[in-house]
């Protein structure tokens, strides 16, 4: 890795192709899962948005927008981001996030969206944890079935992040602070669930794992609570933190 990651704006056909092929490479998705080149062109194209990270003249990483519109609210979805595993743990996908955020800014949004696996201890992390996102809603199997061999064969639930950009919470987050909670109930995902889902032999444990946080997660929300942190105990076990979300930006 060289000593500075480039992050720039993505505009050519010749760049989309190298998003296309970082698929392939972070997800091993086959053919019909792959989002292609046109879809990147498109994006870029309508007000959306498509950054490559750089390490010298190679793509390391990547991530891809699409502007939406919820609830008389506008925002940026994120719907892709990609770092290549060899780049993973040195703080690229949270760079790419926070260019995603000043872009964002430029346009007019003050939300940005995208969802997230509940079983990704470090993903959630990352999202709820160092970005300063909540969460408050949940879809089971929001893809349908997936060719990526990191889903584990198990349904593709998702967790929405919402980042409230020019929230105080974002901006005490971003700052290095610790914002404000009141926790009222946990969840928590264990550390073992990478394995059990690249076995087939404990699948159905992370199955397991899978059903009683969906019922946990959307019992809560169906309570008026959110996702507002995110623990990791030193043996790598996460915990979803709930409680309730106080600033004033409803959609």
């Amino acid at each position: 890795m060289s000593t500075e990651i480039v992050i720039r704006e993505l505009s050519e056909l010749s760049e989309f192709d190298l998003c296309v092929d970082l698929q392939l490479k972070v997800w091993n998705y086959s053919e019909q899962d792959l989002v292609p080149r046109r879809v990147f062109l498109v994006a870029y194209r309508i007000g959306g948005q498509v950054l490559g990270a750089y390490d010298g003249e190679r793509m390391i990483g990547f991530a891809m927008g699409l502007p939406g519109f919820r609830n008389g609210h506008s925002y940026l979805h994120s719907h892709m981001l990609a770092v290549l595993p060899e780049y993973r743990n040195g703080g690229i996908g949270r760079r790419l996030k926070l260019a995603q955020r000043d872009g964002a800014l430029a346009k007019g949004f003050d939300l940005m969206e995208w969802t997230y696996d509940p079983l990704e201890i470090k993903n959630a992390y990352l999202n709820i944890t160092k970005l300063g996102a909540i969460s408050r809603r949940y879809k089971a199997d929001f893809y349908g079935s997936s060719t990526s061999p990191l889903q584990g064969g198990l349904p593709t639930d998702r967790l929405y992040a919402e980042w409230w950009l020019k929230s105080d919470r974002v901006k005490t987050v971003l700052a290095g602070g610790k914002p404000r909670m009141e926790i009222e109930r946990t969840v928590e995902v264990p550390a073992a669930i990478y394995e059990w889902k690249a076995n087939g032999a404990d699948r159905d444990k992370a199955a397991a794992v899978q059903a009683a946080n969906r019922e946990a997660l959307q019992a809560a929300f169906a309570h008026g609570l959110s996702v507002i942190g995110y623990d990791r105990d030193a043996e790598g076990t996460g915990r979803f933190l709930m409680g309730r979300w106080d600033e004033d930006q409803v959609i």
